[in-house]
């Protein structure tokens, strides 16, 4: 058995939670390959070392004296390093970093530096071989992720090694030069390599014990989700659930490998199973909620659209040539309706409205803003009568008017759309009428 470990910056703030991660690694022989972030937080009021080198870089960009705020970067460093009593210096690190800086290295450089300098705090801590991401991790020419090339390197290289740490969020471009994923890119990381070595598992430890059925920060105590499926997840991630990025799913999916996401703060606790496809039974009948605020719902009304061949099409186009992505498509007979982010929407609202009228000539164009879509997902849907009605009833007994319902073939989700003011008490009535009284 071979298990990668992926850890996020939370739990690799300090050189007590290096020593938690340490202890972690050093429990199971089969943790082979390490994943780690750059430092988070250490408390409430603290700095990620992520930010404070894109705040450093951008004083180096502006030709700005940017050296003081490198000295508070490598202070961290050093306290993690000192409170390991380790006897590693990265003084030759810092000069190099210093000297790209001064000669303006790009941003995605900048930012790389995190991890790269904690995976060598790591691999020196544990005793095991440091590799730098840019040397098996690859980007194409239009910016990429190119797997065909990154597989075949990463899987050559990690052959010859029995332990390694590979730091997260990186790689190199076409050019040679570090790019980076976006913000959370460790995860990717960590199922990109668990890919090449065909891991058995994935583990990708953070600061909570697993995914929860919904967001904490609106459902006190929300209970967890053992086990979860990749499609599920998808689905989640999309509308805003974010213990894991959401690009990290796909390498492993391929693959079938599992991921376990587990709290480096608890490790004994079980944490969140995520599979190709289970026969476990979820303990509810929905796995989990998740949703967005700040959308805008473009209600688009002709008679007789349904016989129109071609018209979802031209009024879509509306869109296209826009630059605006949708979000859902509800119709009925003569009616359409296109979900669109608000933010992106407003700047252009009345040239799609133009192009709309151009396209397809509609009776009626109405705008609703300051909506809400909830995602309602769960493997037990399919096989439960009446899912749907008792969403509606929830939402009915909380005094809550549903603006827009949309449900897949696949019987997996539901999508709802509310008003903003509605989005968090409408979340607790379906956690509630699913997870706390089950009826």
């Amino acid at each position: 058995m071979v298990k990668v470990v992926k850890f996020g910056g939370s739990s690799l703030a300090s050189a007590a939670q290096f020593a938690k991660v340490g202890d972690i690694i050093r429990a199971d022989e089969t943790r082979r390959y390490v994943v780690p972030s750059a430092p988070g937080k250490r408390n409430a009021k603290d700095t990620k070392v992520t930010d404070m080198l894109y705040s450093c870089y951008a004083l180096a960009e502006a030709e700005e004296d940017f050296k003081g705020a490198l000295k508070k970067i490598k202070e961290r460093y050093n306290s993690i390093i000192n409170g390991l009593n380790l006897t590693l210096s990265l003084e030759d690190e810092f000069r190099i970093i210093e000297k790209n800086f001064a000669d303006k290295a790009g941003e995605d450089y900048a930012a790389s530096r995190g991890e790269y300098l904690n995976g060598i705090i790591m691999a020196n801590y544990l005793g095991y071989e440091f590799i730098d991401a840019a040397e098996v991790i690859f980007f194409d020419e239009n910016g990429n992720f190119d797997d065909y090339k990154t597989d075949k390197v990463m899987a050559e290289r990690l052959s010859h090694v029995e332990k390694a740490v590979i730091p997260g969020f990186y790689g190199s471009d076409s050019n040679g030069n570090v790019k980076t994923f976006s913000r959370g890119g460790s995860d990717i990381t960590g199922s990109i390599v668990s890919k090449a070595v065909h891991a058995s598992v994935y583990e990708n430890w953070t600061d909570v014990s697993g995914c929860l059925v919904a967001d904490p920060r609106i459902v006190e105590n929300a209970q967890p989700i053992r086990v979860i499926t990749y499609r599920e997840l998808r689905e989640l991630s999309y509308m805003g659930a974010s213990v894991l990025h959401e690009d990290a799913i796909f390498p492993v999916r391929k693959a079938g490998i599992p991921i376990n996401i587990k709290n480096t703060n608890a490790p004994e606790e079980p944490g969140t199973m995520i599979v190709e496809s289970t026969c476990q039974k979820a303990d509810y009948t929905i796995t989990g909620i998740a949703g967005k605020k700040g959308f805008v719902a473009v209600n688009i009304d002709k008679d007789m659209m349904n016989s129109e061949v071609g018209f979802c099409r031209k009024a879509l186009e509306a869109f296209e040539e826009n630059g605006i992505s949708i979000e859902h498509m509800p119709s009925g007979i003569d009616t359409m309706t296109v979900f669109v982010h608000q933010e992106e929407f407003e700047g252009k609202e009345q040239q799609v409205i133009s192009s709309i009228r151009r396209l397809v000539n509609p009776d009626i164009i109405d705008l609703e803003a300051d909506l809400a879509l909830i995602a309602v997902v769960g493997r037990g849907m399919k096989s439960t009568r009446g899912t749907a009605g008792r969403i509606f009833s929830a939402l009915a007994h909380a005094n809550i008017n549903v603006k827009m319902i949309d449900q897949g073939s696949s019987e997996l989700n539901i999508i709802i759309g509310v008003s903003n003011n509605d989005f968090e008490n409408a979340i607790k009535a379906i956690y509630d009428i699913f997870v706390m009284t089950q009826i």
